[in-house]
């Protein structure tokens, strides 16, 4: 028994409404990770200057550490 597939014929491009879908869950996405950061922005400047000094940032570096501008430096002391 031969069992064929049409697939030949379909169109492999998302629908308009899936792109449209797409995008609000992107944006939500993005929403969502700016809030975890601005979070973590507010619990890394409730630490004192000591506590920084130890996790290797200084206060005027938080919000650099936070978005990933200074990953460079920080990987050096893992």
């Amino acid at each position: 028994m031969t069992t064929i597939l049409q697939t030949a014929g379909q169109n492999l491009s998302p629908s308009s409404s899936s792109g449209f879908l797409r995008s609000i869950v992107n944006s939500v996405q993005a929403l969502f990770d700016h809030l975890e950061r601005r979070a973590a922005i507010k619990t890394l400047n409730e630490l004192d200057d000591r506590a920084l000094r130890d996790i290797g940032i200084a206060r005027s570096q938080i919000e650099d550490a936070v978005y990933g501008s200074v990953k460079a430096e920080l990987t050096r002391y893992l």
